[in-house]
């Protein structure tokens, strides 16, 4: 919406020299849930790790369960180790505080 430029990276250590040009949305996927527009990035395939390596509000810290979604785990990376430092949320997660009147159960 204000058109801020990120980077990224697939992560996992492909090292190939065939690259594509896509575009990074968000899980919502609607007209402003773009994170990177035409980025070349080595030919993306399911299962790959991306880096954004900055988000805006993508980040934990402004996450949100906007459309009633999961907020994903949150990973350190760290001299070449992953370490799993918040688990993801799950539907139970989210419902958990909710509370249904006597009279409708």
């Amino acid at each position: 919406l204000y058109t801020a430029k990120y980077s990224a990276v697939i992560a996992n250590g492909k090292n190939t020299s065939t690259k594509e040009l896509v575009t990074v949305a968000g899980k919502c996927c609607e007209s402003g849930d773009i994170l990177i527009r035409d980025i070349e990035l080595e030919s993306p395939t399911r299962g790959d790790y991306l880096a954004v390596f900055g988000t805006g509000a993508y980040t934990e810290s402004m996450s949100s369960n906007y459309n009633f979604l999961p907020r994903p785990a949150v990973v350190l990376l760290s001299k070449g180790s992953a370490h799993l430092i918040k688990e993801r949320e799950s539907y139970a997660d989210l419902v958990r505080r909710d509370l249904v009147p006597d009279h409708l159960k």
